[in-house]
């Protein structure tokens, strides 16, 4: 694992706990180092914090992506706005932790990403309770188009730019197209780990996907239900 982090209280801590949770840890203290880190070590996940000087943790992960790394990114973020996180999610993170955090909730997301990470290959995120299997290599819904294998996806003719997470969420709504998930069923499908009501991280996933999928004078394919979740279908 690597963990870039330029304050030095919070990186020692972390690097300890980590390190106690059975991790072997690389910590680095700017983006600089970090970069350097990953191209010379390719660990197998990224703890980046948002802001450090110089380069910091979104530069980091948009280089790495643009490279065609896809090591999992777990952000660690003070900033708490919507805009902030979609930010962090459109630089190619999966995932992000708000601070003040809670170090356990640092080892869940991590065990979620690293679980996910162990599915590439598979067909990515399993199905929900009730899946509907199809044994073609491709998934087709609501006219939306899906490769797991190569982990592409297309709206008609307009292939979709999907990060980890992205491809996942709408990988498990396309599997159960018509099927309203709710969102504990989500959270361990995709997450490993139910947040509670009061975490906005899936909605934010939910938004930053319809605004890719979404065309103008087109039907809206991701729909919310109240209370429940939310279901794939094409009105």
């Amino acid at each position: 694992m690597l963990l870039a982090e330029d304050d030095r209280a919070i990186r020692n801590a972390l690097e300890r706990a980590l390190t106690l949770e059975g991790y072997q840890v690389m910590a680095v203290a700017d983006g600089v180092e970090a970069l350097a880190q990953a191209h010379r070590n390719r660990p197998d996940v990224l703890l980046l914090d948002v802001m450090m000087p110089g380069i910091d943790g979104l530069q980091v992960c948009r280089v790495l992506r643009a490279e065609g790394d896809r090591t999992p990114v777990l952000m660690l973020t003070a900033l708490v706005e919507t805009a902030d996180r979609i930010a962090g999610l459109d630089a190619g993170a999966d995932d992000y932790v708000v601070k003040p955090f809670d170090v356990e909730e640092v080892f869940a997301r991590l065990r979620a990403l690293l679980r996910r990470t162990s599915l590439v290959g598979t067909g990515g995120a399993p199905a929900a309770e009730t899946p509907r299997p199809l044994p073609e290599r491709f998934l087709e819904a609501a006219g939306l188009r899906m490769d797991p294998q190569a982990r592409r996806a297309w709206r008609g003719a307009r292939e979709l730019e999907l990060t980890r997470t992205e491809f996942e969420l709408l990988e498990l709504l396309v599997r159960n197209a018509g099927i309203v998930l709710d969102h504990s069923t989500i959270y361990d499908r995709i997450w490993g780990y139910d947040f509670g009501p009061g975490s906005k991280n899936l909605a934010v996933y939910v938004g930053y996907l319809r605004r890719k999928l979404d065309e103008p004078d087109a039907p809206q394919l991701i729909h919310t239900v109240r209370g429940v979740g939310y279901v794939l279908r094409e009105d």
